[in-house]
């Protein structure tokens, strides 16, 4: 299967960068993998005056088409003031825009990463809101990495195997859930 594995962060070290390329890693084995720097999906703040001037932006459209290629996506998100970030849901908000919708029937695993306790988990529920709205099909669990500074290597791996563990039955779970909907 194709899978689009995007970390919803511009910054350079990204906790959730560093998930993203940890659940790459899991996985590149048996999957073809697609990991697209947000950073270069920088979109101006969606208005409607902007839209209708110059139509969508053509960043807009090269991530949507990413996305239509891919069989599931997997999003590495960070909490902003306990809900989901700007960058993300104004990318969404553009998406949102286009015909097809690039995220109808498309299965989503929303995951994040966190310094906090919590890891992220109060803004996974924000974020599954747009998402289901705009006819994804959103994975019922999701998951969040608390302590991330502590948590992954240098090389983008778990340090507790049980951590590991745990990301790797539900990733394979999820894209098991994938592969079914792909052949129905």
């Amino acid at each position: 299967m194709n899978i689009l594995i995007l970390a919803a962060s511009a910054q350079k070290a990204s906790i959730n960068k560093k998930l993203a390329g940890a659940i790459g890693q899991m996985i590149a084995s048996e999957h073809k993998i697609d990991t697209p720097d947000f950073k270069a999906f920088s979109l101006p703040m969606y208005d409607g005056d902007i839209e209708q001037e110059s139509g969508v932006p053509e960043l807009a459209q090269a991530l949507a088409a990413r996305i239509q290629q891919a069989d599931a996506v997997i999003i590495c998100t960070p909490e902003y003031n306990g809900s989901i970030p700007g960058g993300l849901k104004n990318t969404l908000d553009w998406l949102s825009r286009l015909r097809p919708h690039p995220l109808v029937a498309k299965p989503v695993l929303l995951t994040g990463a966190s310094p906090g306790a919590l890891g992220s988990i109060r803004g996974l529920w924000h974020t599954r809101v747009p998402f289901e709205a705009l006819g994804a099909l959103v994975y019922p669990e999701m998951f969040g990495l608390s302590s991330a500074y502590d948590a992954l290597d240098e090389q983008n791996g778990f340090k507790d195997a049980r951590k590991s563990e745990q990301v790797n039955k539900l990733v394979n779970s999820f894209l098991a859930f994938a592969a079914a909907l792909t052949k129905s």
